[in-house]
């Protein structure tokens, strides 16, 4: 069985605490030799999931045409978006960087594939399936950090239109669309909390002890 040591677990921990979504105006034009890639892609098939029932599929996107009608999405979706906040939030919101499609040497968009057979595990509750898929990206997140390499999830888009312009199956279902790629630096607090638009929650207002 293997163990690991305690300088092991520590490095563990700095990985996790000093993972960042990583924003456009920080990557760098530096791409991202292939078996490097191939490593966070095997960090995110090793994830856990549902009666291994492994439900992820992955689209690398590097042309800068596919690139171009994603960042058209974005744009789409992002004035939408930003008119749901009050006057005050909203002129915070128009001052945020919030992707990289085109700054980023590589995109990723990750897909739930549903099997077409019962899964083990997955009866009462069919959202554990994407549930897997969101832990498969959570490991290519946490192994691209490892490896100093930025990542950023670009969640303002609208999900049929990135299937439309990659041909997706019409069964699959967009879970994630990452931006990665050599970055000039990595902040010390997440980017948002660092601009206050949002505060940290402590541990203590979060855990409940036998029931809420």
């Amino acid at each position: 069985m293997k163990e690991f040591s305690t300088s092991e677990c520590r490095t563990l921990e700095e990985v996790i605490r000093y993972r960042r979504d990583v924003r456009g105006n920080q990557f760098l034009d530096k791409k991202i030799p292939s078996e490097i890639l191939n490593k966070i892609l095997l960090a995110a098939i090793n994830a856990p999931s549902v009666g291994f029932s492994q439900p992820w599929e992955f689209v690398i996107i590097e042309d800068s045409q596919r690139k171009a009608a994603i960042k058209e999405n974005f744009r789409s979706e992002n004035t939408k978006a930003s008119k749901v906040f009050t006057p005050l939030r909203q002129t915070m919101y128009d001052e945020l960087k919030l992707e990289g499609i085109h700054e980023a040497p590589t995109n990723i968009a990750v897909f739930y594939k549903p099997c077409n057979h019962p899964v083990l595990g997955q009866n009462s509750m069919k959202e554990v399936g994407i549930y897997s898929v969101v832990c498969a990206i959570q490991n290519m997140w946490l192994m691209a950090r490892a490896l100093n390499i930025g990542m950023g999830w670009v969640s303002i888009i609208d999900p049929e239109q990135v299937k439309k312009t990659l041909n997706a199956p019409s069964e699959n279902q967009l879970v994630a669309y990452l931006c990665l790629g050599y970055v000039d630096n990595f902040y010390d607090k997440p980017e948002l909390e660092t601009k206050q638009w949002e505060k940290r929650k402590p541990l203590a207002d979060l855990v409940y002890k036998e029931s809420y």
